[in-house]
């Protein structure tokens, strides 16, 4: 496989991370590239994100949260009709979609894999890391380490105290209404998302909080939503700091071995050793089929709640509006105005959830481009179809 030669640096990091969940050596001799790589992935050319896309665990430094002894149980459900032809064929194809999994009451009823991905292979997912990372905030409520959402972020990252976010709370981080100015323009190569690291931070300082503390408030907290990469990386450092863990070691403990993950977790780590919160978690499609199980589970593993009580119905509810008709935004979840939600990461990622259907459709891929509305409209006209499919043929 071809790689991009800016990227040759990492493989001896991952040699130095083993399979362990201790933070990984960040050196001098790679932190540099490591600040330039955000940009880098999102200017990749298709025939790098299709190479690159299931080998993240190869080519960047990160930590590994292990997989359970005895997996989550996936039954076999009943397959279902889309159409005449090769309705999912056709789409995997027009949108690059290297896996597309559907699963109803724990049962798989579609699994399809392309682009050279296979049930045991991983692929990242980007933003999808950031509903788990919001979800570990709520492991981290029921474990009495953050005592409320409504507490100011200073309480637990005080570093931020004469800042921008000076007086925002925790919720408003989760909700993205901070009222702090950002750029998440992906095209743009002088945006925040993908500049926010190419700067050394002063010595001891977490480069998340570095970048952040320094940017300007352009509205009142809690009145404005704008979508933050970089709010979401330091949602990371606020459960590290509040915890003493890594998000790989947290999650671990709290979600992946005790539901029953097939596969080890990859994540990827800053120039700082900080897990990205934000970003960048590689797993297979079974296993994130298996988050947006738990989800539909409310948290419970085994009769023990993992998160509060009624975390998920606040957390994946429109808390905020994101002024596209239909489209909220919750803790870190995206939301629709037929009660369905999703976790979405850029070039395609995705797990769609509809509680009503005890449904979970995963999709991971590379589309060619990062965003894009015309995608994103078919993306959502599929799973308008799956649910018909799967309504007109029950288990």
């Amino acid at each position: 496989m071809k790689l991009n030669r800016t990227f040759a640096w990492a493989l001896p990091a991952i040699l130095l991370a083993g399979c362990a969940t201790a933070p990984v050596r960040v050196t001098d001799s790679n932190v540099d590239q490591l600040r330039e790589a955000g940009a880098e992935i999102l200017f990749w050319s298709q025939a790098e994100r299709d190479a690159n896309f299931p080998e993240m665990d190869k080519l960047f430094p990160g930590q590994m949260a292990k997989a359970a002894a005895e997996p989550y149980r996936l039954g076999k459900g009943k397959p279902f009709d889309l159409g005449p032809g090769d309705p999912v064929g056709a789409h995997m194809a027009a949108h690059n979609v290297a896996g597309l999994l559907v699963l109803q009451d724990g049962r798989i009823r579609l699994e399809r894999y392309a682009r050279g991905y296979s049930a045991q292979g991983r692929y990242t997912s980007f933003s999808v890391a950031k509903s788990l990372t919001s979800t570990l905030v709520g492991a981290a409520v029921a474990d009495g380490y953050i005592k409320s959402v409504d507490d100011p972020l200073t309480r637990y990252i005080p570093e931020l105290a004469g800042s921008a976010y000076e007086g925002v709370s925790v919720k408003q981080l989760l909700t993205m209404t901070s009222g702090v100015r950002w750029n998440e323009d992906y095209t743009d190569p002088a945006s925040d998302v993908a500049s926010m690291y190419k700067d050394a931070p002063p010595p001891g300082v977490d480069p998340t909080i570095a970048y952040l503390k320094k940017l300007p408030r352009e509205a009142e907290p809690g009145t404005k939503w704008v979508y933050k990469t970089g709010e979401t990386n330091l949602i990371g450092v606020l459960v590290t700091k509040a915890t003493g863990k890594t998000l790989a070691q947290y999650v671990e403990e709290k979600i992946w071995r005790p539901f029953g993950m097939e596969r080890d977790l990859f994540w990827m780590v800053d120039a700082g050793g900080q897990t990205i919160g934000g970003c960048c978690m590689s797993a297979s499609l079974r296993d994130y089929a298996r988050i947006g199980q738990f989800v539909l589970n409310d948290g419970v593993i085994d009769g023990r709640r993992v998160v509060p009580e009624g975390w998920f119905a606040a957390a994946t509810s429109a808390q905020a509006q994101t002024g596209r008709p239909g489209s909220g935004y919750g803790y870190q979840w995206w939301t629709n105005a037929d009660g369905t939600f999703q976790a979405q990461g850029i070039f395609g990622q995705m797990i769609y959830i509809d509680r009503a259907r005890k449904l979970v459709v995963v999709l991971s891929g590379a589309w060619p481009k990062a965003t894009d509305p015309q995608l994103g409209a078919e993306r959502m006209e599929l799973m308008r179809k799956i649910s018909a499919a799967v309504d007109a043929a029950p288990q």
